[in-house]
């Protein structure tokens, strides 16, 4: 059983599953947050200008609660919060698809490319041979 412990001790702790931790963890605080920015910041004003709609209320009742002569929750569908995901995610991936073209703008900066790389020097045997051969084209 120790085995089976030290080797999923040897797994959690490695730099991949790590870096996924805190990637998963910083994720769903910056979804959070963008969340906030859609519906606190961006949202009101585009309600605003349209005619004081406020999109997290915008739904269509499917079944009235009256219409069963039971005191239901109506049935309703909720178009309006759909919305605002769309708009999260659209921020999201947009925000990823931003620094994933930078790091990639970032990284072709930092390797030279095959023009500016310099020639490896050539091995010393090569050259001792390439001096026999002119030595032995000078004697013919």
């Amino acid at each position: 059983m120790s085995g089976f412990l030290q080797e999923f001790k040897d797994f959690a702790l490695k730099g991949n599953v790590m870096d996924l931790a805190i990637g998963v963890i910083i994720g769903g605080a910056f979804g959070k947050v963008v969340t906030s920015l859609v519906e606190n910041i961006i949202m009101p004003p585009i309600g605003f200008l349209i005619g004081g709609v406020d999109f997290s209320s915008l739904a269509i009742t499917l079944r009235p609660p009256e219409a069963m002569g039971l005191d239901v929750t109506p049935v309703l569908w909720k178009y309006g919060a759909f919305l605002q995901s769309v708009l999260d995610f659209l921020i999201v991936a947009f925000s990823i698809f931003s620094v994933v073209k930078a790091m990639n703008h970032f990284k072709k900066e930092a390797t030279p490319s095959v023009e500016e790389a310099v020639p490896p020097p050539t091995p010393r045997d090569t050259e001792l041979l390439e001096a026999i051969l002119e030595t032995l084209k000078a004697k013919s």
